[in-house]
């Protein structure tokens, strides 16, 4: 049911609206002169109004620019009589929805009132998806204002517009992504998709399909055709998350697609053309990579058309307050708790850690801060009291609680690898370091929730690397 204002002085006319609306199930209020109606306005919260052209005193036009003027967001239905096309392209200009002929006839009526109704609610779910747009943009936005960010930030400005191949450098969890994004979103192409593919988190023997697509009956579980990154990406962006995993023989098919712009599906024979930006990102030196032939030199020199390094966190010390700050604030959004602030002596706490995990560290220990805090302003023990939270005292920057420390004891005397009362130690069953290296790839996957991509980050390793060793202790086991 919706609640709509007629606005009309003739009071057969008035009627015919009445009955109409009440008929079509509305709640209908009815106003014969301008002042009526703007006291129906301020009363009532209303979805639809239909304004008579003539009304004395002030023009059925007049009366829908002073609405407009006053920010009064309600579709308007326009009477006008003798079918004027005059006043119902003047009532268009204005701002109404539709118009309608006297006399009013129920069955005009009915329709022009369903438009306009429907319309007004594609209205207001387009907003609503429109806030949601713009906050999820938000949430993706680059935070910081040292001297770092901005250069990055002018680097990347200077970049967006241009279809130059973009190579990100920089450590894991310094936000690499966000910056691919900030170079989508700002150039031509943001209107386009942007296809992320993470080179490591897909099995080796399906890289190329997931590059360029397959064929049905290609391989083995081929069903049907499937489109590659690169047909998804077409006319927009392409990033390719942790390059210097790909296999050697597969980073020769990639420079040829980045040269020809052409490529042809797994089990294919037909070229495929597409116009695609590509952004890179890596955590390695591709430089030293490719000068020890575990990355093709002509690849990085491709790629690195536009360098740019992503700055970690410990060199950027002065943005930590902002990014904790709006961390903090989003979690407490998200869990229902309230939120104040964080005191100066965190915010030193935290400014003194080095943070080797970067942005995504910062992000995890705010998080479970929030979420284990009981006072609205995050204090020093807040983070104590969370499992890899900071340590406060001790005259300087102090690890994570779940950085490991390493405990040798004698062979036989421990049935498990992990201290009880002590989540950050290691007992180990002797110095050997193979055995040292499977206690240490078990725990971090059992912190990691199994998620190998998270471990191989705790363990400071590639997941081809982990990958490879599990693989290997499953053929000896």
């Amino acid at each position: 049911m919706a609640q709509i204002l007629y606005v009309d002085d003739d009071t057969t006319v008035g009627a015919i609206l009445h009955d109409t609306l009440f008929r079509m199930g509305h709640q209908p209020f009815g106003a014969a002169n301008i002042p009526e109606a703007l006291g129906v306005l301020q009363s009532e919260s209303l979805d639809l109004i239909i304004l008579d052209h003539r009304m004395p005193g002030m023009t059925g036009l007049e009366f829908l620019e002073y609405l407009r003027e006053e920010g009064t967001d309600v579709p308007v239905i326009m009477l006008t009589g003798h079918g004027s096309i005059e006043h119902a392209v003047a009532a268009i200009k204005a701002g109404a929805v539709d118009y309608i002929t006297k006399p009013v006839r129920a069955d005009q009526l009915e329709v022009a009132v369903t438009a306009a109704l429907e319309l007004a609610r594609l209205r207001r779910e387009n907003e609503a998806l429109r806030r949601e747009v713009m906050a999820l943009r938000h949430e993706r936005q680059i935070v910081g204002d040292s001297p770092q960010i901005r250069q990055m930030l002018h680097v990347i400005a200077t970049a967006a517009p241009t279809r130059a191949t973009v190579l990100l450098q920089g450590e894991s969890g310094t936000g690499k992504e966000l910056a691919a994004r900030a170079i989508h979103e700002e150039s031509p192409r943001r209107d386009r998709s942007f296809i992320q593919l993470n080179c490591a988190a897909i099995p080796e023997n399906l890289v190329e399909s997931a590059l360029f697509g397959h064929e049905k009956g290609a391989f083995t579980g081929a069903l049907k055709r499937v489109e590659g990154a690169f047909e998804r990406a077409d006319g927009g962006t392409l990033l390719l998350d942790e390059i210097s995993e790909m296999r050697l023989d597969l980073q020769a098919k990639l420079l040829r697609v980045l040269q020809e712009q052409r490529f042809e599906r797994v089990g294919g024979t037909s070229q495929i053309s597409v116009d695609v930006r590509i952004i890179a990102t890596t955590n390695r030196d591709l430089a030293l990579e490719s000068n020890d032939g575990r990355f093709r030199q002509d690849l990085f020199y491709r790629l690195s058309v536009l360098p740019i390094r992503i700055p970690p966190l410990r060199e950027r010390r002065d943005d930590i307050p902002l990014l904790a700050y709006r961390f903090a604030l989003h979690t407490a959004k998200e869990i229902g708790r309230t939120f104040e602030g964080i005191s100066p002596a965190a915010v030193q706490l935290l400014q003194e850690y080095d943070w080797p995990g970067n942005v995504r560290e910062l992000q995890h220990a705010i998080e479970r801060a929030v979420i284990l805090a009981t006072d609205p302003v995050l204090q020093p023990h807040h983070f104590d009291s969370a499992r890899f939270g900071l340590v406060a005292g001790g005259g300087g920057p102090t690890p994570l609680r779940g950085t490991p420390i390493i405990k040798a004891v004698t062979p036989g005397s421990a049935s498990t690898a992990i201290e009880e009362g002590d989540p950050g130690s290691f007992r180990l069953p002797s110095l050997d370091i193979t055995e040292a290296e499977r206690l240490l790839i078990a725990e971090a996957l059992n912190r990691a929730e199994g998620n190998r991509t998270r471990a191989a980050q705790l363990l400071n390793m590639s997941v081809r690397t982990l990958r490879h060793k599990l693989n290997a202790a499953g053929k000896e086991s």
